[in-house]
Order: C-alpha cells, then structure tokens, then sequence
C-alpha cells in the first residue's frame, strides 16, 4: 500500500494540472472570442464607411448635376475675384464705423 501523503501529493499536483488546462481553455477560448469581436467591429465599420462615402458621392452627384456645364470654369476671374475682395474690405469699414457710432451712442 501506497503511503497517504505521497498520494495526496499526487491528487494535488493532477488537481493543479487539471485547473490549469482549464484555464488555460477558457483563456484561449475568451481570446478567440475577442478576435471575432474584433474582426466583425472592423467589418461593420469597413460597411458603414463605405456607405457613407457612396451616399455622398450620390449626393454629390444630384447636387452637381445642374451645374455641370459650369465645373470647367472658375466661379470668379482674377479680377473679380479682386473686386470681390475690395467690396468686402468695403463692408466691413462701414460696419465697424456703424459699429463703433452704436457703442457711442448706447455708453
């Protein structure tokens, strides 16, 4: 017969090994489960970015559509685009003197 502490000893040691296959399943098993999350977030967001960005070259495409005859040709030549500018500067004088005469008269 066998002496008791030397088989408790070995019950102990197969009981660790045991808990540890299983941990070691369960790790494994959680990991593999993670990566599948992973993989199907990715995929969603790959389908959501991709329907975004067809929506909105649709949307381009039904806003543009009208002036299609006028994509060719810049909205303003360079010296309108320098009357433009100096009718802004222009604007922009005459609201702040209105600007400055309303503080004036409300102090």
């Amino acid at each position: 017969m066998s002496n008791p502490i030397v088989h408790a000893f070995f019950i102990g040691r197969a009981l660790a090994d045991t808990l540890y296959d299983h941990a070691e399943l369960a790790f494994t098993d959680a990991l593999s489960e993670l990566g599948k999350q992973d993989a199907e977030l990715r995929e969603k967001l790959r389908n959501l970015s991709d329907r975004v960005v067809e929506r909105a070259a649709q949307e381009e495409a039904a806003a543009t559509q009208g002036r299609s005859s006028y994509s060719t040709a810049s909205p303003f030549q360079s010296d309108d685009l320098q009357t433009v500018i100096d009718e802004l500067r222009a604007e922009v004088a005459r609201l702040r003197s209105e600007l400055k005469q309303y503080r004036s008269r409300t102090s």
